[in-house]
């Protein structure tokens, strides 16, 4: 069974295509930034960045749509799609034997797209590039933690000491992580020139894609109970109310029988009207 299966980080087993696809994707575009000269100086943004990279008041003010897409295949360093490309590899082949390569590329595309759209949202007059796949790599990291959440990971802490640790803590640390980050550079001003609300978006939306359907549906069913209570609630009143009425009117017909209509007070003649009201348009 899948909570019984241990997932080591070393190689081994087939790559799956659309995997094998995006990290020559990834890994080429790289090779073209460092061609072009990003690298030469860290303080300049390259003309690639600033067409691709995806620029919130770019997008905003002058609606460069193209660079939802085209900012998940840039990076800014080696360790960057070193470790993002990584982790595509290993929790992505998994999650695409399971999805299928079509269903897990539109998966990948959009959590990337939505992370980034929610980047845009929070800072959409910034005018400092999001670049990187973390917010698509995110969603596949919480695309396997929520289908497998109990998979006991193997990792090297500080590439010395193996430790392991199940999916579903490993993915909820990572996200802990960049919310706390994301809180901390957003409301006090401590920058790290990480994108954490990508990778919050892309996480997010990963959970929507797997989950959402499940959730919804829950929330529908416990919508419809509360208003089949509702309803059952509502008939039981008033179906004490009609019994309370035909009750007070027996009293009173009961009266007229004994001393006869005109004796009877005009607050009863009063009910008896608006009784024959009532049932009349039941």
């Amino acid at each position: 069974m899948y909570y019984e299966k241990r997932l080591q980080f070393g190689f081994g087993g087939g790559i799956t295509p659309v995997v094998r696809n995006l990290l020559i994707a990834n890994v080429s575009v790289y090779v073209i930034q460092a061609f072009t000269g990003y690298f030469t100086n860290a303080n300049t943004i390259s003309p690639l960045i600033r067409l691709f990279g995806l620029t919130p008041s770019h997008l905003v003010h002058h609606f460069r749509i193209w660079q939802l897409f085209t900012y998940l295949f840039l990076h800014g360093n080696l360790l960057h799609i070193f470790f993002n490309m990584f982790a595509l590899w290993v929790f992505g082949c998994e999650l695409e034997r399971y999805l299928g390569s079509k269903k897990f590329l539109r998966f990948y595309l959009i959590t990337g797209v939505g992370a980034g759209l929610l980047s845009v949202m929070i800072s959409w007059n910034s005018s400092v590039p999001i670049i990187g796949a973390s917010g698509a790599i995110y969603g596949v990291l919480v695309g396997f933690a929520v289908l497998w959440p109990n998979r006991i990971i193997t990792l090297l802490l500080f590439f010395i000491l193996p430790i392991q640790i199940k999916a579903k803590y490993l993915v909820s640390v990572l996200v802990g992580i960049s919310l706390f980050s994301g809180i901390q550079s957003h409301l006090f001003g401590v920058f790290d020139r990480v994108a954490h609300f990508t990778h919050l978006g892309g996480a997010m939306i990963g959970f929507l894609m797997l989950r959402g359907e499940y959730i919804l549906g829950k929330a529908i069913a416990k919508i419809n109970m509360y208003n089949n209570q509702r309803s059952i609630i509502k008939k039981l009143k008033k179906e004490n109310e009609i019994a309370q009425k035909r009750k007070e009117i027996d009293q009173i017909l009961d009266r007229i029988n004994q001393v006869g209509y005109d004796a009877i007070s005009d607050k009863e003649k009063k009910i008896l009207k608006q009784a024959s009201e009532y049932f009349k348009d039941e």
